[in-house]
């Protein structure tokens, strides 16, 4: 009994601040609680559920398809872009790497608030924004690059990778650094070109490695908040764009529509979509 009295005031601190929080969501998602029921909801059943998987027009699954798309491609660019810049940082004979490699960082150690608001006003504003300079400059309209969803979901994405790449060319990088170069020689012995070696040596041998980084770096892009957010949502300067993600459905239905019972609805089922990804990723990875 001695490891678990030891062990006893760590379950309760995890408790009080993981298990608990998710066990009352849960609750809140069964009841009918909104601004107009918020002492005296009721037990709503799975109708929270019914309403957001079952109804095409609930904005659910609008959302959820848009937050795999982010996903999916956000993802694909930044590993091939990171790996791809990750590689050529470590070509011999490169000068000042230590330089490029320290204002690579600059982006990921920036707070996202003032990367996001930076970006807004310096970047996609339609009077003041360098975008529209540069597209009049050239003989081209102003854009407003946030009204609508496509451009929208682009300019966020080119602001995700700015943030993001940063970091994964960092792990990219320390992963090269444990490549045995004499494989690279015996294929330079072999004949082997440039492709030969990526493909054949240098990717197998990053695999396990930069797996669990791929993988954390999925899930933080799936719960993607506050670039979609403040870049068309925010209170006070909404954009016109009507792009929803998850994460933004779920914030909209609590904190703009106040229904918090839809909304704790939709938090479990993302909860439940990450917990299969997580033990379908760990099984893939504990098998590789």
């Amino acid at each position: 009994m001695l490891p678990w009295l030891y062990s006893f005031p760590a379950y309760v601190l995890i408790g009080v601040i993981v298990l608990f929080p998710i066990l009352y969501t849960g609750y809140i998602s069964l009841t009918n609680m909104n601004l107009y029921h918020w002492q005296d909801y009721g037990f709503a059943g799975v109708e929270n559920y019914v309403r957001a998987l079952g109804k095409i027009d609930s904005g659910f699954l609008s959302a959820l398809w848009t937050t795999i798309v982010w996903t999916a491609v956000n993802m694909l660019f930044d590993v091939a872009v990171s790996y791809v810049l990750a590689v050529g940082l470590n070509t011999e004979g490169m000068r000042a790497k230590r330089v490029y490699k320290t204002l690579l960082i600059f982006p990921w150690a920036m707070p996202a608030y003032v990367s996001i608001l930076v970006w807004r006003v310096g970047m996609f504003n339609t009077e003041f924004g360098l975008l529209n300079k540069l597209l009049v400059a050239l003989g081209g309209s102003k854009t407003d690059f946030l009204s609508r969803n496509v451009p929208a979901f682009l300019s966020c994405m080119v602001l995700n990778l700015w943030m993001s790449l940063p970091y994964m060319i960092t792990m990219f990088d320390g992963a090269l650094q444990s490549v045995d170069r004499s494989m690279y020689e015996s294929a330079e012995m072999e004949g082997a070109n440039v492709w030969q070696k990526n493909l054949y040596i240098t990717i197998p041998s990053l695999k396990k490695m930069m797996a669990p980084v791929v993988v954390m770096t999925t899930f933080t892009t799936f719960k993607q908040f506050d670039i979609v957010y403040l870049l068309t949502m925010q209170k006070g300067s909404v954009s016109g764009s009507t792009m929803q993600t998850i994460i933004t459905y779920a914030h909209q239905n609590a904190f703009v529509s106040n229904n918090y019972g839809l909304s704790s609805a939709v938090s479990i089922v993302i909860f439940a979509i990450i917990i299969v990804f997580s033990v379908w990723t760990n099984r893939k990875t504990t098998e590789a």
